[in-house]
């Protein structure tokens, strides 16, 4: 396993979570990352991205001012810290490792995935 995505839960509405995705051993060089998610009858889509060196980082807009991206390339982790969380935000988050040091938005975009850890968030 390349990629290995963690810190899923249950959570209330308003509460918090941070994901974290930590590679295993170095996949691509210089390769920006990703979080992706799916809910539950729903195609899975992107929610964040960042550069390899953190200078370029992108939303989708539905979690804009609640979600934030980072990276410790030291650690090799990614993380997505994830506040003000909605029953909308309740899917499996997926990380993704880029062909390119700045990340798209497209799943074709990517060359490696993690494994997904669920986050479902309660009423």
């Amino acid at each position: 396993v390349q990629l290995q995505a963690f810190g899923g839960g249950l959570v209330q509405a308003g509460g918090s979570l941070r994901l974290s995705c930590t590679e295993s051993r170095r996949t691509t060089s210089n390769n920006g990352m990703a979080w992706f998610r799916q809910a539950p009858g729903k195609e899975r889509q992107f929610v964040a991205g960042i550069s390899w060196r953190g200078d370029g980082i992108r939303y989708v807009d539905s979690v804009k001012g609640r979600f934030t991206i980072s990276r410790d390339r030291a650690k090799n982790t990614v993380y997505l810290q994830m506040n003000t969380l909605t029953l909308e935000d309740t899917a499996v988050y997926y990380c993704a490792a880029s062909r390119s040091s700045y990340p798209g938005s497209r799943e074709s975009d990517f060359l490696y995935w993690g494994q997904g850890t669920l986050v479902t968030v309660s009423s």
